[in-house]
């Protein structure tokens, strides 16, 4: 008997079934494209001090090459919702590969500052196509009873590559310049967009729409300020406040114009998604797991650089283990889900993140190594335990028509948790740390005293994560639980 997924599938992509056991050529495609445009969000991480002394800037305007990338990942993806139901497969291809091209291309020949900062943002918005569009493919092609395998190979891609940036980063760093991170990356981006283009065949059917600027103004400016007000809280809190909340009201406005755009059947992002339950419990665990995964990613080589006085490279290849098991652990996830669910994958991995994060509470001065792997191993494990089934059952539980907006709203949200989980951790720090050095501790057990408290606030939200995989069902329910587009 067929799912009802497959019955609506509105795609001419039906033959899937009959690569039953086999990830189709086009997913195996987008999934290495998205692998490793996502991996340059975080290559920066580990070539700030590099780049503070090519440029002649502070560490402060260094990090906002990685925060720009999130920024305009937040900005860029609401409207890939409305883009990817208006373009063939192939076009969305081509331009999210060719912006990445470009963008690469002119960072690694940019000659100051505010050039490599725009280099940035080109590569940013074409990867910001490219994650929906992944998912948005996968929920069209791929049989239901397939889809846990195949999305643990594609959470490989999302989840394991920003983990991956700062180790491979720091490899690099150690043969020459920052250049050679978009010397290295070019041409294996550009072999993959050559060879996707040859193989790569049109899924689904494309809808004719206007797009409501108005919509895209608000999402860029709302999402954009709020990403922007959250990086901003080590400076002026009060500034920083100000700018969060003209970002809410603006994201107001925003829901607001696509609950009465709906009515027409012309939003720019289908806010209905959220009218399913069990999408919506998905959509929460992954922003707080998120939050909590970035912030440990910021945490973490700060502790081994700043006090463990470990070089890039090493401290780099201290978090590789944790990477590796993560991204290992994708395809087995993806089959156990298949098989039993999601709930027993979801609530041992809810339990390892709060037990990592709260061994992480304990850090000293010196802190055995071995001990720091283990949990850092044990943080990434129980991350890969969530990633799969929760973006399995989130995608599973609204209608095909509503794919490409479910999976723009979880990139969006992606970004948005991931800015405010590296904010909160870095303002948390730096306030503690600021208290400890009036009382006259000294600097080194002053950041270190910042980091105990930032990382007790990652275990506190990692709470939050066990409480939604409580309520979370073992499998997405057929649309049973929310509201059924008109648009049939």
């Amino acid at each position: 008997m067929s799912s009802p997924q497959l019955d609506q599938l509105d795609s001419p992509a039906k033959p899937a079934t009959d690569t039953s056991r086999r990830t189709p050529p086009v997913i195996r495609l987008l999934v290495l494209a998205t692998f490793v445009v996502i991996l340059n969000e975080t290559i920066m991480i580990n070539a700030i001090s590099a780049l503070m002394t090519a440029l002649d800037i502070t560490a402060q305007t260094a990090q906002w090459l990685s925060t720009a990338f999130m920024l305009t990942m937040a900005v860029v993806i609401p409207i890939t919702g409305w883009f990817l139901q208006r373009v063939t497969t192939r076009t969305a291809y081509t331009t999210a590969m060719g912006l990445f091209l470009l963008g690469t291309a002119l960072a690694g020949v940019a000659p100051n500052f505010e050039v490599l900062l725009g280099a940035r943002i080109i590569q940013a918005s074409g990867t910001a196509i490219m994650m929906p569009l992944l998912m948005t493919t996968l929920m069209q092609v791929v049989p239901e009873s397939e889809r846990g395998r195949v999305m643990g190979n594609v959470s490989l891609a999302i989840s394991v590559a920003p983990a991956m940036g700062p180790t491979v980063s720091g490899v690099i760093l150690n043969f020459g310049s920052w250049r050679l991170l978009f010397a290295v990356v070019f041409p294996i981006a550009a072999l993959i967009t050559w060879f996707g283009l040859k193989q790569l065949k049109n899924v689904g059917e494309t809808k004719p729409g206007t797009v409501d600027w108005f919509s895209v103004v608000t999402a860029a400016a709302g999402f954009g300020g709020l990403v922007y007000g959250l990086s901003q809280f080590e400076g002026d809190a009060r500034v920083a406040g100000a700018i969060v909340g003209g970002g809410v009201v603006l994201i107001a406005i925003f829901v607001f114009r696509q609950l009465r755009l709906q009515k027409r059947g012309t939003p720019l992002l289908d806010l209905r998604t959220l009218g399913f339950r069990t999408y919506t419990v998905s959509l929460i665990l992954m922003a707080v797991a998120f939050m909590a995964m970035l912030g440990s990613m910021v945490l973490l080589p700060l502790y081994l650089q700043e006090i463990r006085h470990l070089s890039a490279l090493q401290a780099g290849l201290l978090v590789m283990p944790g990477g590796l098991a993560m991204g290992l652990l994708g395809p087995t996830v993806g089959r156990l889900f298949d098989r039993f669910g999601g709930r027993v994958l979801v609530i041992p991995g809810a339990v390892a993140i709060t037990l990592s994060l709260a061994g992480f509470t304990q850090i000293t001065l010196s802190m055995p190594y071995w001990q720091l792997l283990g949990l850092h191993a044990l943080l990434m494990v129980g991350l890969a335990g969530i990633f799969t089934p929760v973006f399995t059952l989130g995608l599973g539980a609204v209608t095909p028509p509503l794919y490409s907006h479910a999976s723009s709203i979880l990139g969006t949200l992606q970004q948005v948790a991931g800015a405010i989980g590296t904010a909160l951790v870095i303002t948390v720090m730096s306030a503690r740390a600021e208290s400890s050095r009036a009382s006259g501790v000294t600097e080194q057990l002053a950041l270190l005293d910042g980091m105990r408290v930032a990382f007790i606030v990652s275990a506190g939200m990692s709470i939050a994560v066990i409480i939604a995989a409580l309520i979370l069902p073992a499998r997405a329910d057929n649309h049973g639980d929310g509201p059924r587009p008109a648009h049939h």
